[in-house]
């Protein structure tokens, strides 16, 4: 079991290993006293690990209730984060109440909105049950539901009080979205770690599982705390990202995020080394990478068709945008440029 401490607006711990959800009961006595829990998941994961965690509450005399919402990405709008909230209030939750996020990305973000919004803010404690949540969305702050204008347009940021990541809960997981985690993984080494970068293209993930999922939380843990509201070095993370979101609402969220981003990196990279933006030529590299770990290389839309998207991407203002390119592998940069210009770097 490993834990990152992470420093931001709120000090908190990532603890990440076998059993880590056993846990839950004794860090919410110690934490927060005498609560009411509020477990947030989708139907999918609820099938598969809300009763037990709902015995481990119930074992300790801990009062909880259940909101299950429908999986997909889909959920996360507008409509659900205020059934949500409507159900916090049907239930009588108070602030100082807890509401936990058992799911991945998309149940992390909507609930970590809930918790920031509900009574102007309650406790929260994010439960990663997929890689991508664990090694990326759990930790750091950020928190969204998508508009019909584009993906994460509304939201706060609202750090977590702890973050459990149980490596058990990954048994479940079917394989394409064990390899959408790995997308983040491989942004992680692009843009910071050339070592972790190694170790996932030579496929060595199982007997790594652990330390790979603490070394990129660390990661993010080192960049939220110089930069937690993403105006400067934080966007390092959005490697792949901007072009990814892109993608994601070209296909009306049909394509995953982690494939997306898989995607995106590959785009961006050959725009970087054909640009002279880079040192070495990244793009190979980080093609074997995700072919490694059964990832997409290519983008079904034009490039041209994903300028358009990101012209209301958060990443763009007052005529200009932020994009991440890689100099060499395990170190990347942030360029703000016109967004005419990033329109003719796409062509």
């Amino acid at each position: 079991m490993n834990i990152v401490k992470v420093n931001a607006s709120k000090k908190y711990d990532v603890i990440i290993g076998s059993k880590t959800a056993s846990l839950l009961p004794e860090k919410i006595n110690e934490l927060f006293g005498n609560v009411k829990v509020c477990i947030v998941t989708d139907d999918t994961v609820a099938g598969l690990h809300l009763d037990s965690l709902k015995n481990e509450l119930n074992r300790n005399h801990i009062i909880n209730e259940a909101f299950v919402f429908p999986h997909g990405e889909n959920s996360k709008c507008p409509e659900v984060l205020f059934e949500l909230l409507e159900f916090l209030a049907t239930k009588h939750f108070s602030r100082k109440d807890v509401i936990v996020a058992l799911g991945g990305g998309v149940t992390g973000d909507l609930t970590g909105l809930a918790a920031a919004l509900y009574m102007r803010g309650m406790h929260l404690v994010q439960m990663p049950t997929t890689l991508l949540a664990m090694v990326d969305s759990s930790v750091g702050g950020k928190t969204a539901v998508n508009l019909k204008a584009g993906k994460n347009l509304a939201g706060v940021f609202n750090q977590p009080e702890l973050v459990l990541c149980d490596t058990d809960m990954l048994s479940t997981l079917p394989a394409e979205y064990f390899a959408e985690g790995m997308a983040e993984v491989i942004k992680y080494g692009v843009i910071a770690d050339k070592e972790l970068f190694d170790v996932v293209k030579n496929g060595s993930i199982e007997e790594n599982l652990e330390a790979i999922i603490t070394r990129c939380v660390a990661i993010k843990r080192d960049v939220v705390g110089e930069d937690e509201f993403d105006t400067g070095k934080r966007q390092l993370l959005n490697f792949g990202h901007t072009l990814a979101h892109s993608i994601e609402k070209e296909s009306n969220f049909t394509i995953s995020h982690g494939n997306a981003v898989a995607m995106g990196m590959v785009i961006i990279s050959e725009i970087a080394w054909k640009n002279g933006m880079s040192v070495e030529r990244c793009q190979d590299e980080i093609v074997d990478a995700l072919l490694e770990n059964n990832l997409p290389i290519a983008c079904p839309y034009k490039n041209s068709e994903l300028y358009y998207a990101t012209e209301n991407d958060k990443k763009s203002a007052s005529g200009r945008i932020s994009i991440v390119v890689p100099e060499k592998i395990g170190s990347c940069n942030i360029i703000d440029i016109p967004l005419a210009e990033f329109r003719e770097l796409l062509k």
